[in-house]
């Protein structure tokens, strides 16, 4: 995995979230277009960085993980 592609995915996945605000990573996944294992990069990269954050909600009866900006 080149350093350059997770740089620019960290960029697709602040923009998505930076447009929709808080997002769960299936629904960021399907935004921005990426794998699995390219946006879980790209979240690491962001979250080194301090830029995003998780929060937990129940929502309709189930446990859901939402990911922000910071």
């Amino acid at each position: 995995m080149d350093i350059k592609n997770i740089g620019v995915n960290a960029g697709k996945v602040w923009a998505a979230l930076n447009e929709n605000g808080k997002m769960t990573e299936s629904k960021l996944k399907k935004d921005t277009e990426l794998s699995s294992a390219d946006l879980a990069a790209a979240l690491g990269w962001l979250a080194r960085e301090g830029k995003v954050q998780t929060e937990t909600a129940e929502r309709c009866g189930k446990t859901c993980e939402y990911i922000s900006l910071v």
